[in-house]
């Protein structure tokens, strides 16, 4: 994957290219050792991945701010080779969650290998690397998330102690010229809504800015919501708020009677 992201597992479309704007600030020089040689690990193994994250957010924005970590996306069948090919290497490797993620470690440095979201809504398809962007990151050509992919990736971020809604509003205001926003609506068609809170949210902060989302989007956004406003509640009470956390929704599912994403719960009294 070094000129390409073609391989003989992935026949993809012509990448455009981009300069990165920024990097991120990594904690120290011992980690930035660490990013390098993974990078340049990652680059020699000819697996398809895309660099995401903070990284990708920098390139976009022109914003700056430290990381800790990594986040490489990839296909599911491509992430245990990215484990496999780091073991060979001597890292340590680590599957937090076989639905998602993964790590690969030396030392107390890490970076992360992720293949889907942990609420099963993203899966890592060949339409991401078809829209990724060509950037040097520490001294290496990688292919980095597109735009619209790097919002889809972090639309369901919200938790206490991490909300990933500003990442999604400076994306949009600095690369709304190159967002594929029919493609994002396609991504978030059954969460549509979650899709106009990120949008609102984004009018509400930047109101000069408001033309950069276009009209048709949020025409159809609202007309969704005036046809849903007519509609009777529904009868099985489910508490989506899990897919943003499951732990600080968790009293609704064990105390309340409000169905997990994906399990039966009371239905509705009236």
């Amino acid at each position: 994957m070094s000129d390409s992201p073609k391989t003989e597992r992935s026949i993809l479309a012509p990448i455009p290219s981009m300069e990165a704007k920024a990097e991120p600030i990594l904690a120290n020089v011992e980690a930035e050792e660490f990013t390098a040689e993974s990078l340049r690990d990652l680059v020699s193994s000819g697996i398809p991945f895309l660099l995401a994250g903070t990284f990708a957010v920098s390139a976009y924005t022109g914003i700056s701010r430290p990381t800790k970590d990594l986040d490489i996306f990839c296909k599911g069948g491509d992430y245990p080779r990215i484990l496999a090919h780091f073991m060979e290497l001597g890292y340590a490797v680590e599957i937090e969650d076989d639905r998602w993620l993964g790590k690969v470690f030396k030392g107390r440095n890490f970076f992360d290998v992720i293949f889907a979201s942990s609420n099963g809504t993203m899966p890592v398809n060949d339409q991401w690397f078809e829209n990724a962007r060509r950037v040097e990151a520490l001294g290496h050509k990688v292919w980095i998330i597109g735009p619209t992919e790097l919002i889809w990736s972090k639309a369901f971020i919200q938790l206490r102690h991490r909300y990933d809604g500003a990442d999604i509003a400076h994306v949009i205001l600095r690369a709304h010229d190159e967002i594929d926003w029919h493609r994002l609506l396609d991504y978030m068609e059954v969460h549509w809504e979650v899709l106009l809170i990120h949008l609102l949210n984004f009018r509400w902060i930047y109101p000069t800015e408001r033309d950069k989302v276009p009209a048709w989007l949020l025409d159809e956004l609202l007309d969704r919501l005036t046809s849903q406003r007519e509609l009777p509640p529904p009868q099985m009470k489910v508490c989506r708020g899990r897919m943003y956390s499951r732990s600080d929704y968790e009293i609704d599912v064990k105390e309340w009677g409000f169905g997990d994403v994906g399990g039966e719960g009371e239905l509705r009294s009236d």
